[in-house]
């Protein structure tokens, strides 16, 4: 069985700091256009396969407003 890992930003506890992009050591995560209710631009994950589930990227954030996922997958 395969390990997959997911990141999960909650877009309202974010406050754009952008020290999640700058800690991932693949690149993972890269700034939105999108705005949060408070009108900060969020992180976007645009390669959630390539993630290795180090956690740098929620270990950084001074909000903990990121989580990684772990998922078991089948190689099929």
């Amino acid at each position: 069985m395969a390990k997959q890992f997911h990141v999960r930003v909650d877009r309202e506890r974010c406050k754009g700091c952008e020290l999640c992009v700058d800690a991932c050591p693949r690149d993972l995560l890269i700034m939105s256009k999108r705005l949060n209710s408070k009108g900060y631009r969020v992180p976007d994950n645009h390669a959630d396969k390539r993630c290795i589930g180090c956690k740098q990227c929620a270990d950084m954030c001074p909000e903990a407003a990121i989580e990684i996922d772990r998922e078991d997958v089948t190689d099929d």
